[in-house]
């Protein structure tokens, strides 16, 4: 009885977390906010529904792969992330018009005036 409320709330918890993450993905300005919607939300609510799932059998069988699963998102989910982000960021996608500080330009202007320096 208390393994099924326990996953019942884990299940509502990573459901709104779910709607968060899409809601943000669709009312956020541009690709990198949408991005960090998806990846953090996202993460969240996946590993509480998985973890929900690992209460609700309570077997060793369904709960290993659960908990692996929640692992490999843990770290994959990040680093695709701020990959994809790095790859748009490149193609000159536009940032939001709010934008102040764009750390990653300065990173490249700066990476360029250091390579131009060494090649001279």
């Amino acid at each position: 009885m208390i393994l099924e409320i326990i996953s019942g709330i884990l299940l509502l918890l990573g459901a709104a977390f779910m709607l968060i993450a899409s809601i943000g993905v669709v009312r956020l300005p541009d690709l990198l906010m949408r991005m960090h919607a998806s990846t953090k939300a996202g993460t969240l609510g996946a590993g509480l529904i998985l973890l929900a799932v690992a209460f609700a059998f309570a077997d060793l069988a369904v709960s290993t792969p659960s908990l692996t699963i929640i692992n490999f998102i843990i770290i994959k989910a990040p680093v695709a992330d701020h990959i994809i982000g790095r790859a748009a960021y490149y193609c000159n996608i536009d940032l939001w018009k709010g934008t102040i500080v764009d750390e990653l330009k300065e990173e490249i202007e700066h990476r360029n005036s250091v390579d131009k320096d060494t090649h001279s």
